[in-house]
């Protein structure tokens, strides 16, 4: 049921419309989630290995609608849960971060422009040679 003050909102309120974009502007590019990227890898090595959903959640001891969830990018799974379904798939956490890594390298490169951070040096050091990595203590 609705009261008299309601209607009376109802019938001032005011629509604000979205700015319209410029004829030819893209929208902006979304850069890849962690969750999608790393579902993706998880589901392209299950794939890769010919095994199914059930056999690699029932390996990790880890519920089959739940990792559903993960390779599909709808869940944030735990650290143990990632080891869990790594080493199902025969792999270590590290090796399958590695593989996200090198994933969301390639997918960020095929977005994103990379910004050279500026360079700070002291004023009595000598100049960086291309590729040179400086440890500061």
């Amino acid at each position: 049921m609705t009261t008299q003050a309601s209607k009376t909102a109802a019938a001032t309120a005011h629509v604000i419309p979205l700015r319209q974009r410029p004829a030819g502007e893209q929208p902006p590019t979304r850069e890849p989630l962690w969750r999608d990227v790393l579902g993706d890898v998880l589901r392209r090595e299950r794939l890769a290995q010919k095994r199914t959903l059930k056999d690699v959640a029932d390996a990790g001891r880890i519920s089959m609608p739940y990792l559903s969830e993960v390779e599909r990018g709808r869940k944030e799974a735990s650290s143990e849960v990632l080891a869990a379904a790594a080493a199902a798939l025969g792999l270590s956490l590290a090796e399958l971060l590695v593989l996200v890594q090198k994933e969301l390298i390639r997918l960020a490169s095929r977005t994103y422009t990379r910004v050279q951070p500026a360079r700070v040096q002291p004023a009595h050091a000598q100049p960086a040679r291309q590729g040179e990595v400086r440890l500061a203590a």
